[in-house]
């Protein structure tokens, strides 16, 4: 019996579970070829969905036409499939600890749908070894089922980058691993269905989550390294990105940049190794070294900012910043973990008065994530300081002009990243990472 054959021939069909970020696009995509039940615990995004519509803000309209899918948010539905896809959030505690309960309220959700036969993928970052020894026992118990005689499970990390038109779910090469032979191979067909480039079929699940984990947490390090030099780089009193330039002109420098990190993945993910790491007795120094750096960084931004306002001549109680940004990344709506949230509270210690601005952000989510409110627009002559934290295109045009309307007289200029190099940026007294 072959499951991939019967779902490509929609026999049986495919369940995802979580349909977030990750989650919907992989749904949408396998919904073009095969039958799809969509599941989600939140009924309102469920109904948003059915309308065609992506919570996320991610995917346009058009992309839930032509589709074989049903989107639900009852779990009995979920019977009705045979090989099941956990796209669900691996966030972080407030100790920076695996916070595994979603994960694991998804393996008693799929547990009590199991039959003998079915498959069930784990796309989800985890640490190594979670999937089969934290994840099984519980569709175990759930199912009444073996795992591997009765069922089988796989792992295959997602790479969805949200904002990334380029490199989306069918684009990519897919890691595939399951628990046996036959699984691997069933597994590989599966994905296939829609992937274009094809799989690279890991040797075990625990390579697989290995894999993806190190994905986020190499660019982690790297970055902490750029976000090193640039504090260093900056009490030399030269700029960070003309040394990146020059740099930049051997064949194999790694063209990282200085930046806040935050999001749900390179922000969270190497949180998840050293974990692991710990409970088996090693201390993971590089990695946390690279967590503290970046982790910091909004505190610097600030500490910087209250500075530059301080040597205007301006006290700053009576100082007023604009952040402009506060999502994690540029032109996304996404605001989990974000960094500016750490600008915004260290400027606030200070006693310093803040307005954010954001186009893409919503002001519901912030005010229930944060407790911060957005602003719609800036105000005339009201700001010391600006500071611009996320490189949404609306602001990449900007002139010195425009930024000279809202700030008041010795005012200071910040960016985060030096996306306004300092021949656009002629008066205001300009810094950045």
């Amino acid at each position: 019996m072959s499951i991939s054959r019967d779902i490509i021939e929609k026999k049986k069909s495919i369940a995802v579970i979580g349909l977030g970020y990750v989650g919907l696009p992989i749904a949408l995509a396998f919904a073009k070829k095969v039958k799809v039940i969509g599941f989600d615990i939140n009924e309102e995004r469920v109904k948003m969905m059915k309308n065609k519509k992506d919570p996320s803000n991610e995917l346009p309209s058009s992309e839930f036409e032509n589709s074989d899918i049903t989107f639900t948010s009852n779990p009995n539905d979920l019977k009705k499939a045979n090989f099941f896809i956990v796209a669900v959030p691996t966030p972080i505690d407030e100790h920076n600890l695996p916070d595994l309960k979603p994960l694991l309220s998804a393996c008693h959700t799929v547990g009590k749908a199991l039959k003998k036969g079915d498959y069930v993928v784990f796309e989800s970052t985890v640490y190594p070894g979670c999937t089969e020894e934290d994840c099984v026992p519980v569709l175990e118990k759930e199912s009444g089922l073996k795992f591997c005689k009765d069922f089988k499970v796989g792992y295959s990390p997602e790479r969805i980058n949200p904002g990334d038109k380029e490199h989306t779910i069918t684009k990519i090469i897919k890691v595939v691993s399951g628990c046996d032979k036959e699984s691997l191979e069933e597994i590989s067909k599966v994905y296939e269905i829609i992937v274009e480039p094809g799989v690279f079929k890991a040797k075990s699940i625990k390579v697989a989550e290995a894999a993806k984990i190190i994905e986020n947490t190499q660019r982690d390090v790297n970055i902490a390294l750029m976000n090193e030099l640039s504090i260093i780089f900056s009490r030399m009193g030269i700029n960070t990105y003309d040394v990146l330039e020059a740099a930049g002109t051997k064949w194999n420098f790694l063209k990282f940049y200085p930046g806040l990190v935050g999001g749900h993945c390179i922000g969270v993910d190497p949180y998840y190794l050293t974990y692991k790491a710990e409970s088996l007795g090693y201390h993971a120094r590089i990695i946390n070294s690279g967590r503290y750096v970046n982790d910091s960084m909004g505190f610097y931004v600030a500490k910087n900012t209250v500075k530059k306002i301080i040597a205007a001549g301006k006290n700053p109680r009576n100082a007023k910043v604009l952040i402009m940004g506060f999502t994690f990344k540029e032109n996304v709506s996404d605001i989990r973990n974000s960094k500016v949230a750490d600008i915004v509270k260290e400027l606030q210690s200070y006693s310093v008065k803040v307005d954010i601005v954001d186009p893409h952000a919503d002001n519901e989510e912030v005010k229930h994530e944060y407790g911060l409110s957005l602003i719609k627009k800036p105000k005339v002559k009201a700001y010391d300081a600006i500071i611009v934290a996320v490189n949404h295109k609306e602001y990449l045009n900007l002139t010195e002009k425009r930024f000279s309307k809202i700030t008041k007289a010795k005012r200071t200029f910040s960016r985060r990243e030096g996306v306004f190099i300092r021949i656009k940026i002629k008066k205001l007294n300009y810094w950045s990472l």
